[in-house]
């Protein structure tokens, strides 16, 4: 059995999970033909994760997480996931990173967006979306630029999944500060949970705008029946989307030959 752990939670919808589990197969079997001991499956729960007796320390020897065995088994912490030391790969968000992942972490790669609408190699964006009024959503501006309808956005209700992520949250909240303006325009902001969430909530009339990032909102459009009630009014900017990961002691060698795998399945 490998003694690294693997996850590609970012995009795990429940009917997404054979599609993920096939991206895992290939990324596994390069990452074997490069001579890494890659796990034969990607873990979705705590309970899947290596205890680690005393807590995740970092490298002044800081506790800095619980040992996963503390947690609840059947749900999956993304941070515990993240700082665990037998990480060899998994997906994160640049805004955990930029609010001090990045320090216990090294950045592999960084995947393509090019077949999602708001995406540009491995820039992605988010569109903004609320409730259908029977008019047509609006494309994704082709230079990238933030494209925020701030009169139509003004007093209304914002859900998001989480102030850490950067799609959701962060990439809005930078773009309006650009612009001069802020969350404060907004009558309400909720977080929901996640991205489907927020879209079930402005489908639903529980909130007004979300800020979806352009692959989640793919899926949406294929899984999620609340997207049909729910139209694009606008889109954030472009920015890095999210980045692969190991842990911080993952050796030199072996990221070197996760990144040239990770490029070689493309």
């Amino acid at each position: 059995m490998s003694e690294f752990v693997a996850a590609l939670p970012m995009y795990d919808w429940p009917e997404m999970r054979g599609e993920v589990d096939a991206q895992w197969v290939r990324l596994r079997d390069a990452f074997r033909q490069a001579g890494i001991d890659a796990p034969q499956s990607i873990v979705r729960r705590n309970g899947d994760l290596p205890p680690v007796p005393g807590g995740i320390r970092d490298a002044e020897g800081k506790i800095i997480a619980p040992d996963p065995a503390t947690l609840p088994p059947d749900e999956l912490d993304f941070h515990r996931l993240w700082l665990h030391p037998a990480l060899l790969f998994a997906q994160t968000c640049w805004g955990p990173m930029d609010h001090g992942l990045s320090a216990h972490v090294q950045v592999v790669a960084q995947p393509s967006y090019d077949t999602y609408e708001g995406g540009q190699g491995e820039l992605y964006s988010s569109a903004l979306v609320m409730r259908a009024d029977g008019g047509p959503s609006v494309a994704s501006p082709d230079d990238g630029a933030p494209l925020i309808p701030l009169d139509l956005l003004r007093g209304k209700r914002f859900t998001f999944n989480d102030t850490g992520s950067m799609s959701g949250f962060l990439g809005l909240k930078r773009d309006l500060e650009a612009m001069g303006d802020s969350f404060d325009f907004f009558a309400a902001r909720q977080p929901s949970g996640g991205h489907r969430a927020s879209i079930v909530a402005i489908a639903e009339g529980r909130a007004d705008v979300a800020a979806i990032d352009c692959e989640s909102w793919a899926l949406a459009r294929r899984f999620e029946p609340a997207a049909q009630a729910v139209k694009v009014v606008g889109w954030t900017g472009r920015r890095k989307g999210l980045p692969f990961i190991t842990a911080r002691t993952t050796p030199e060698k072996i990221v070197a030959a996760l990144r040239e795998a990770v490029a070689a399945v493309g």
